[in-house]
């Protein structure tokens, strides 16, 4: 269930976003990892400033939380992530033993190229995973987040298509 703290968090999160662009072309995707109620890491996509496909917000903010936390077990922390997490960001979710995920924008709210399967959904992952302790919340100030991203019918050009 979504609460308060959880709209303030992405309420930040939506700020990190928007410090790397306004456009949908800028690929403003943000996450923020919390534990305690205290931040532990912070970031935006980075896939085309690294080269690096592995680079999306939440992987950057794994990497950073496990170097702030000391471990790479982050059991119990809550990720928050401006856009429901892809395949590779949900899995990683799982290894890093995140208690919780809170998402604004879900699949149903972007343009399909921001997901890599037409009939899986990422939180079949969850379901679907050993850890019955993840919990999983979208539509966190879905339509805010959703107005980052290039919309489900919108006519993206095709050398501006992830995944497709």
């Amino acid at each position: 269930m979504i609460g308060d703290t959880d709209k303030a968090w992405m309420r930040e999160a939506i700020k990190l976003a928007k410090s790397k662009g306004t456009s949908p072309e800028d690929t403003p995707i943000a996450a923020i990892i919390v534990l305690n109620g205290q931040e532990l890491a912070r970031a935006v996509n980075q896939t085309e400033e690294l080269l690096d496909a592995t680079a999306h917000a939440e992987m950057m903010a794994f990497r950073r939380a496990g170097k702030a936390h000391g471990d790479m077990d982050i059991r119990h922390a809550t990720l928050y992530s401006t856009l429901q997490p892809c395949g590779m960001c949900t899995m990683a979710s799982i290894w890093a033993k995140i208690g919780r995920i809170v998402y604004g924008a879900g699949r149903d709210d972007v343009h399909r190229m921001y997901f890599e399967d037409r009939h899986l959904d990422t939180i079949d992952f969850i379901q679907d995973a050993w850890r019955e302790d993840l919990v999983i919340d979208g539509g966190c100030l879905r339509d805010a987040c959703a107005a980052l991203y290039f919309g489900p019918d919108d006519d993206v050009p095709i050398e501006e298509q992830g995944n497709i």
